[in-house]
């Protein structure tokens, strides 16, 4: 049977899947439901100088029946004592020894980071993530994502913490940039035993149609706030990756955005990370949603033959690449399998209207489509919008041309069209 165990920048826990710092890692009862229900960690709802929140603070997207597919909020860090907040730290830790608690922290000045560190430690945390994404109100006020924007100010304030604190150190980069690999780098030059990635992205939910104001609705106003959900899942996947693979990062990786399921999670840890963090789906359905997330991580790490996190993590990595690097010789075609299909004719109104026009009426009167497999340039959409699974695939076609990329027709002149076995 696999061994989920993890080991995540020194912050070991018994699974890799730990609750995010956000609503449902509020206070202490929370936490201990959560690991009674099988959580590996949780990181603590944000502290700092208590803050009063508004009403009402969340918005989300609903598509197709499916509630809360992008979520965003407007909540800012704990509006909770800090006395009363490091009192239910020392008590989870004391009766859940063996789970990870992870403290975020978002303060100011120096002193103030130096004490908050230490009450943190005092408190029994097994790790410190330091809040650099919050992208809405405490922005404003020169945290957040204010700070994890700027590369130098990352790098000082990290370094800060590094320097009071005697246990791991994360931090949380912000997705609102052009690139994350310089702030990935920023963090590790600081001294971070780790980051964690991605934060909420800035956004507007939408617009109230008959009042006009933006939502969330708070009085006859609104204002931007942080988008996240199973909406948000590819862009964090792609910032997972381009830190994982770039030659100078190497610390480890504790992925969020849009993990939904177990399947979320095995892709962020091929994709780099040691621990993935979740908040809008224990929102949406609570925290019961980690048993499916355990069975099905440990089922399927047997099934491909993996013995501990460590065989799979960052797997995928080799096979992330440049665009100039793909074989533009590759060739694939689409086939559909008349036996499921239901001629609902979906993927020859897709390709006619939003692709190759390479899919046509059957000329016999049957009710499958026929593809023009001469035009066909494998770029499945009909795939994509099939309603039955399996139908159709997309299958290599060997079109007699060496393999060739875009960088190689650059530096070695390499013809891109080159027959096999010519000279």
């Amino acid at each position: 049977m696999a061994d989920l165990s993890t080991n995540c920048a020194g912050i070991r826990s018994p699974n890799p899947f730990w609750l995010a710092s956000a609503p449902p890692a509020n206070s202490g009862d929370q936490i201990k439901r959560a690991f009674d229900a099988g959580w590996g960690g949780a990181v603590w709802k944000t502290l700092g100088t208590p803050i009063q929140n508004v009403s009402s603070r969340f918005g989300a997207i609903n598509w197709k029946g499916s509630s809360g597919v992008g979520f965003n909020n407007i909540e800012l860090i704990t509006d909770r004592p800090l006395d009363v907040n490091f009192r239910e730290i020392a008590d989870v830790k004391k009766n859940y020894p063996d789970h990870a608690v992870i403290v975020s922290l978002m303060v100011e000045t120096k002193e103030e980071w130096k004490e908050i560190i230490q009450r943190s430690i005092d408190a029994g945390a097994d790790g410190l993530e330091l809040n650099f994404g919050c992208p809405h109100g405490m922005c404003e006020r020169g945290m957040g994502s204010a700070v994890g924007q700027e590369p130098t100010v990352n790098e000082r304030i990290t370094s800060w913490a590094k320097e009071y604190s005697t246990i791991p150190v994360l931090v949380k980069l912000t997705p609102n940039v052009g690139d994350i690999v310089p702030h990935g780098l920023a963090a590790q030059a600081g001294g971070a035993d780790g980051v964690s990635l991605i934060n909420t992205i800035k956004s507007i939910i939408g617009v109230d149609l008959d009042s006009l104001v933006p939502r969330p609705v708070v009085g006859n106003k609104s204002s931007n706030g942080g988008y996240c959900g199973a909406a948000v899942r590819p862009i964090a996947l792609h910032m997972c990756a381009a830190l994982a693979r770039d030659p100078g990062f190497n610390v480890p990786i504790s992925g969020i955005g849009g993990i939904t399921n177990w399947q979320d999670a095995a892709e962020f840890m091929l994709l780099g990370s040691s621990s993935v963090q979740v908040c809008t789906e224990v929102m949406l359905h609570g925290y019961r949603i980690v048993e499916d997330m355990i069975e099905g991580l440990s089922d399927w790490m047997d099934d491909k033959g993996f013995e501990t996190l460590d065989d799979f993590v960052g797997k995928s990595i080799p096979a992330y690449s440049d665009w100039g690097n793909l074989d533009l010789n590759f060739e694939s075609i689409a086939k559909i399998d008349p036996a499921s299909c239901i001629g609902c004719n979906k993927c020859m109104v897709a390709c006619h209207d939003g692709a190759h026009q390479c899919i046509h009426p059957n000329e016999q009167g049957l009710h499958v489509p026929v593809i023009d497999e001469d035009e066909c340039v494998g770029c499945n959409l009909c795939q994509i919008v099939c309603p039955v699974p399996g139908c159709i695939t997309m299958e290599e076609v060997d079109n007699g041309f060496d393999p060739a990329s875009w960088n190689q027709h650059l530096g070695e002149g390499k013809e891109l069209r080159h027959k096999k076995g010519s000279h």
